[in-house]
């Protein structure tokens, strides 16, 4: 049998960052939105663990063990005493290197499918325990909708949201690491004191009535100007889209997707077609959310799966 998880992309709309702790993390206030673009992770019994991977840009996603699908499939097995003996596929829809938790998505994914595939009857605490183990974004790629993430932004609050919010995605050219923007964040703060991350009461609010107008006052993103200081070009395309009329336009996460907070779908759809024009991005995507977190589409025979592959 083979058990396929769809799992969505995330944009941070509130993401504070607080000073580097002992650790090399940092704190963090991280109110995450899944939205509507999607990563299809499917799991099938084999003689070892490996990953595949299709879609946009999917040669740049790891094929070995370090990828977070693989090391969510070994996590699950050594808690039940079993073999990650399974081939992970991965259909990419979310932008590799994006700020949009592609990778945590496919954790998460996968970890939902070895759970369903296995029958482990593992419980939700423990799904978001090894979640958590696996890195600061899985969990709430488990979990969608709406949360705040605190501590490193494992420990998820969920979230009330009033309505639909439309997006707009911009995907750059070249791809950022997360690692080199939290680094220039801490190097632009040298010598600056650092206050402790907290979540804009404004911005919970915006999100529990569902207003795009108080949600675009309110979102902000403290790893934005180490984003840009790494690429400058995405001023332009920042720029660009808050001249086609965007209530907000902001880095995505540690970037370099850039994301845009537009009032409807006719209005992400104009954004949209004014980004594409302005030559600033390489590809644009729309999306909504909330959506939900890591959901099991189905299982199927081996041969009905892969018929035709």
């Amino acid at each position: 049998m083979s058990v396929t998880v769809r799992v969505p992309a995330k944009v941070n709309v509130q993401l504070a960052v607080g000073a580097a702790r002992p650790d090399g993390y940092h704190d963090l206030a991280n109110v995450f939105l899944a939205v509507g673009l999607y990563d299809e992770v499917t799991v099938t019994p084999a003689e070892e663990l490996r990953v595949t991977c299709e879609g946009p840009d999917a040669d740049q996603v790891p094929l070995d063990r370090t990828n977070l699908a693989a090391r969510a499939a070994e996590a699950l097995a050594a808690r039940y005493g079993l073999r990650p003996d399974v081939h992970i596929h991965i259909a990419k829809d979310i932008p590799v290197a994006g700020g949009m938790a592609g990778g945590s998505a496919d954790g998460a994914g996968a970890l939902a499918a070895c759970d369903a595939l296995w029958g482990t009857g593992a419980s939700r605490e423990e799904l978001l325990d090894i979640c958590a183990e696996l890195g600061s974004d899985v969990p709430f790629s488990l979990v969608g909708g709406a949360a705040l993430g605190t501590g490193r932004g494992e420990k998820l609050e969920l979230l009330e949201v009033g309505g639909t919010f439309h997006w707009v995605f911009a995907m750059a050219a070249r791809g950022l690491s997360t690692p080199a923007v939290f680094r220039e964040f801490d190097r632009l703060g040298e010598g600056v004191e650092i206050p402790a991350p907290v979540a804009s009461r404004e911005l919970l609010d915006a999100l529990a009535t569902g207003d795009p107008d108080a949600l675009a006052a309110a979102v902000s993103n403290d790893l934005q100007p180490a984003a840009l200081s790494l690429f400058p070009e995405l001023a332009a395309t920042l720029a660009a889209g808050r001249a086609a009329g965007a209530l907000a336009a902001l880095v995505s996460g540690s970037g370099p997707t850039t994301a845009f907070l537009a009032r409807d779908p006719r209005s992400a759809a104009a954004v949209a077609q004014a980004l594409h024009a302005s030559g600033t991005c390489r590809t644009v995507r729309t999306a909504s959310g909330p959506a939900p977190g890591a959901t099991v589409l189905g299982a199927a025979r081996d041969e009905s799966v892969h018929a035709g592959a």
